[in-house]
């Protein structure tokens, strides 16, 4: 993206447009190669436009901060969610939340990563979109940190209109405060690779390592998303015998099947619940399977696929991670199947650690980089939003620097 393509200033903004015909400024000056300000796309009201907002960029990091040069995005569909107002999050706020960027200052204290290894400017890393405090009940009693009351999320629950501003990965530059978890990216993973499984990966590795999959395990999944696409790897790299997957548009299915699911099911084409219910029967001799993944946050989803599993099996309610609404379903149904529900929620920098090992270990059998089908500049950010929401790309990213 040309840096003189935006007109806006701190004082003064426009809605993102979907044309590329914008008038120029000059090019902004920068301090030791940082640029004094930058561009971000704000979400400033629910179900509006994207705006173009132009930030200052500090001189350097803070004690305990990272600066950092943005280098990709991704487009999640929580983003979606949130930019529909369906999470109840203060605004306004810089989206993003699955970033890789290239270290440009280290503030004072700030030496190595989560995993121990030194960093140094110039360093490409990527980090956990949220913080626990590490104190309370539940990191240090219970060791449940999704759970932590102080947790925070970039690009969700930090306002931009408040110091240090960048917050959120739709911006050219990003700010990582005090007790962030950052990984330092080895040569070898692609960055498009990180940001093509995106937080979706995370999310399935610790819902499952919470389900305990055995060896030889019989599983479906439910929704062709980035998270059912990997859920399906992690079921699979897991030992699972057999995968089905459950969703739709076909290009979706058609991943998931280049992916290692052994059949897969277009609800467009089966409409129906119940045709569908008995379609994993067939496939699974008649009992059902050991395991169900919900990776499509849409309530009547769970009530079909409890009765997708086996007697004795298990359901993991994954994908409802915004509040969809309720569903008349019967108890009965855990009782008589007993079934063992699990839900879980977010991820810890462990599972951060883990995707990147799955992907630099197993990223050829699982080309999560090959999800990503759509890139776009920042000032396209909108139209990246809108492309995601209407399901007509495998995965969306921003590239700051394009476009």
């Amino acid at each position: 993206m040309p840096k003189d393509d935006f007109t806006m200033t701190q004082a003064q903004s426009s809605k993102l447009p979907s044309s590329s015909a914008l008038p120029s400024i000059p090019m902004k000056s920068n301090i030791g190669g940082v640029n004094r300000t930058c561009h971000a796309a704000v979400l400033e009201s629910f179900r509006e436009p994207l705006c173009a907002r132009e930030f200052s960029v500090p001189e350097r990091a803070s004690q305990g901060e990272i600066l950092v040069k943005t280098e990709m995005a991704g487009i999640c569909g929580t983003d979606v969610h949130l930019w529909k107002g369906e999470l109840p999050i203060r605004l306004p706020v810089i989206l993003g939340h699955e970033t890789v960027g290239t270290i440009v200052s280290l503030g004072e204290g700030v030496e190595k990563d989560w995993t121990g290894a030194d960093l140094r400017v110039g360093d490409r890393i990527t980090w956990n979109s949220t913080t626990s405090c590490g104190q309370c009940y539940y990191c240090a009693v219970k060791r449940q940190p999704t759970r932590c009351p102080q947790r925070r999320a970039y690009g969700i629950g930090y306002p931009c209109d408040q110091a240090p501003y960048l917050l959120g990965g739709y911006a050219e530059y990003h700010v990582l405060m005090p007790r962030a978890t950052t990984f330092r990216l080895p040569d070898e993973l692609a960055t498009e690779t990180l940001i093509g499984a995106g937080c979706g990966l995370l999310t399935a590795i610790h819902g499952i390592e919470r389900t305990g999959l055995e060896w030889g395990d019989v599983v479906v999944i439910q929704g062709s998303g980035t998270v059912g696409i990997s859920a399906l790897a992690v079921a699979r790299a897991a030992g699972a015998a057999r995968v089905l997957v459950i969703g739709g548009p076909r290009s979706r299915l058609d991943s998931a099947l280049i992916f290692g699911a052994d059949a897969a099911l277009d609800i467009d084409a089966v409409p129906g619940s119940r045709e569908r219910i008995e379609w994993v029967r067939r496939e699974t001799g008649g009992y059902g399977a050991d395991a169900v993944i919900e990776c499509v946050g849409h309530p009547g989803a769970v009530v079909e696929g409890m009765e997708m599993c086996r007697d004795g099996g298990k359901y993991l309610i994954l994908g409802h991670y915004c509040d969809a609404g309720s569903v008349l379903w019967n108890p009965h149904i855990v009782t008589r199947k007993q079934l063992q529900v699990f839900g879980s929620w977010s991820s810890e920098p462990r599972h951060l650690k883990s995707a990147i090992d799955f992907l630099v270990r197993d990223g050829a059998r699982f080309p999560f980089g090959k999800l990503v089908t759509h890139r776009y500049g920042l000032r396209d950010a909108q139209k990246a939003l809108e492309t995601t929401a209407s399901w007509q790309c495998g995965k969306c990213v921003l590239v700051p620097g394009e476009g």
